[in-house]
């Protein structure tokens, strides 16, 4: 071979080789390029936790955190789930919560024992994905209350009828939107059925039992939801917690809560009206029936509870005044008693008040009627025991000649002006009739 044909192809060779290592490196780049973008955008699930009843404190929650994980473009939202039941209206709002969200939604009714009653089985069915732990329930969402005129079970059957088929119409729009058993969601409501997990999913009313969180991410892994498919087996769970304001509502927006800020309503205000000049009870007060009305306008009140607790407050003063033998204090406990019973008859059974808030409450609120408000009334009315007023009706003898130009006597151990319209003599009795400035009207004394 010519040396010029041998050099020539030495250097392709090594052009060759040249070409190899750059392509290797660039292979490597890329992988670490890829490997850093994973590990900068790893999948991630967003988890909240609902435990006791629904009401307008949950229906904000749930409504932030989608709001949150659909910002941070998480794979899904899971709503762990545990509950006995909530208002209609919060439920609704945590259904078109859902209908409106820009991520999946996943309730996970769990851990084991946990039960989605009543508003429970219309949020379970409603989202996205739908699963249970596998020794929990779901059902009984018949409809408990129907506003302010009273409980289902009193109503006459038409409007019963009515109101059982509204509510059956809603959760079989739900059941039809998310492709599940429509049959059994309206019996659910209609008569009161519960099934257990593996019943659940039987007869496809919820899509999958998940042993634990883990077993749930995995196999939610892959699946289509929404026309996209999620990525959790190996996601991180990133929990977002209620705000302060969240957890203050939960609290304050309970029936005891109310129960016992409507006590201080009654104890401050009446107080500060049998004993004036107090202050802090009626600030107090006023500040407890604010608190009170707010809550009324959320929780489901009966207003014939509140009818009776007014006129439980009304017997109670009245008996102050009127001689009845304490007929009317016995008339007000028995009100009291019967409104506190009636003020959330038309709750569902996680916003009733419970007869340990009752019977104490009754008890306490008898006691300060009779023995604080009735002593603080009582003693508004009883004669004057000090200053100048404590003379009138006094008798006493004339020290000197008493006419109307004026004269002297000796009352409580000091000399006063007196004048009188009929003359007295010295040593005459007297009664003290009046007191003008530092003079005594008097009067002679008939024996």
């Amino acid at each position: 071979m010519p040396l010029k044909a041998f050099a020539g192809a030495a250097g392709f060779a090594k052009l060759s080789r040249s070409e190899d290592a750059m392509k290797r490196w660039h292979s490597i780049l890329a992988a670490v390029l890829i490997l850093t973008t994973n590990l900068l955008h790893s999948a991630q699930v967003s988890l909240i936790k609902i435990d006791g009843a629904i009401g307008p404190a949950t229906a904000g929650y749930i409504a932030r955190a989608i709001d949150l994980a659909a910002a941070r473009k998480d794979e899904c939202l899971i709503i762990q789930l545990d509950t006995p039941g909530g208002l209609l209206e919060s439920t609704k709002h945590i259904v078109r919560s859902f209908y409106d969200s820009k991520i999946p939604t996943v309730v996970y009714v769990a851990p084991d024992g946990a039960h989605a009653a009543s508003a429970g089985t219309f949020i379970t069915m409603a989202a996205d994905v739908a699963a249970m732990a596998r020794h929990t329930r779901i059902g009984a969402a018949h409809p408990v209350s129907i506003g302010a005129g009273g409980d289902v079970e009193k109503t006459d059957d038409v409007k019963k009828k009515k109101i059982e088929n509204d509510t059956a119409k809603d959760i079989e729009n739900i059941a039809t939107k998310r492709h599940r058993n429509v049959e059994w969601a309206k019996s659910a409501v209609i008569e009161s059925v519960v099934a257990n997990a593996q019943e659940a999913l039987d007869l496809n009313v919820i899509d999958l039992i998940a042993e634990d969180l883990p077993d749930l991410l995995k196999q939610l892994d892959d699946r289509a939801v929404s026309g996209k498919k999620l990525n959790t087996q190996s996601a991180s769970v990133v929990s977002i917690r209620m705000n302060a304001w969240e957890k203050f509502s939960q609290v304050l927006l309970r029936p005891e809560v109310m129960f016992i800020f409507m006590l201080l309503a009654i104890y401050g205000l009446i107080g500060e009206v049998s004993n004036p000049g107090a202050i802090l009870p009626g600030v107090v007060g006023a500040i407890a029936l604010v608190l009170v009305l707010y809550m009324s306008a959320i929780l489901p009140v009966n207003i014939a509870g509140f009818a009776f607790i007014g006129l439980a407050v009304a017997l109670f003063i009245i008996d102050v005044y009127a001689p009845t033998h304490g007929v009317l204090t016995a008339g007000g406990i028995v009100s009291f008693f019967l409104g506190a019973l009636m003020l959330f008859s038309n709750a569902e059974p996680g916003f009733r008040l419970s007869l340990a808030y009752i019977i104490p409450g009754v008890l306490v609120t008898a006691a300060f009627f009779i023995f604080i408000v009735g002593a603080g009334l009582r003693a508004q009315w009883l004669p004057v025991r000090a200053g100048m007023e404590t003379m009138l009706g006094q008798t006493v003898n004339a020290l000197s000649r008493i006419d109307a130009q004026g004269g002297r006597v000796l009352i409580e151990g000091e000399l006063w002006n007196a004048v009188s319209e009929v003359a007295v003599e010295p040593g005459q009795p007297v009664e003290v009739v009046g007191v003008e400035g530092l003079t005594l009207k008097v009067k002679p004394k008939t024996q």
